[in-house]
């Protein structure tokens, strides 16, 4: 009994650990205006191109690629969040 892909699995584990230090400690930050939709959409297109730039290289890894896209979507959910937020707080005055 032979087994093999061992060598493929440690080559995507160490990519992934590399791409995993790139994402370490803060990301960016962007800012937007909670009443202009294009405002929203142009910080949640900031924050996927950060995430892209620090994954780089490493998006086709079948470990990053995932957890490049969920972090892509927790942003993008969060930055929705906190505009909605924004207009609450600022009806109520």
């Amino acid at each position: 009994m032979k087994i093999t892909g061992f060598d493929k699995l440690q080559r995507n584990l160490k990519d992934a650990q590399r791409a995993l230090e790139n994402l370490d400690g803060e990301l960016g930050s962007v800012s937007f205006n909670p009443n202009d939709p294009e405002s929203i959409d142009a910080a949640i297109c900031e924050i996927e191109k950060i995430i892209d730039e620090k994954v780089g290289r490493y998006h086709s890894n079948p470990i990053i690629g995932p957890l490049a896209e969920e972090m892509k979507q927790s942003y993008r959910e969060g930055i929705l969040e906190k505009a909605a937020q924004a207009r609450l707080e600022g009806g109520a005055s």
